[in-house]
């Protein structure tokens, strides 16, 4: 599998699960430039990286702009929503529990 062969959705985001073993998750993420505003709140850590785009993502009620290679450590528990993304940004997230 090559991570960056993938097709972007025209709207909200596409999850695909690259492996999970005991205790981790490693997922990815292909936004669309119209995500879904559900608001996550994970019963798991999670790590995530934008590999490529760019995204806004409401943490805690405080914004946070992440561009290609930004990453942010979301605690188990934590309300989180992702406010914007450009069109075809690739997200890496680690579950840990």
């Amino acid at each position: 599998m090559n991570l960056y062969d993938f097709t972007t959705p025209e709207k909200g985001e596409l999850f695909d699960t690259l492996l999970e073993d005991k205790n981790i998750k490693i997922v990815r993420i292909v936004s669309s430039g119209k995500p879904e505003t559900k608001e996550y709140c994970q019963e798991e850590d999670e790590w995530v990286i934008v590999l490529e785009g760019s995204a806004i993502l409401l943490l805690s009620d405080r914004e946070i702009d992440l561009k290609k290679g930004d990453s942010v450590f979301i605690p188990s528990k934590t309300k989180h929503k992702v406010l914007h993304t450009s069109k075809g940004t690739l997200w890496l997230a680690v579950h840990i529990t």
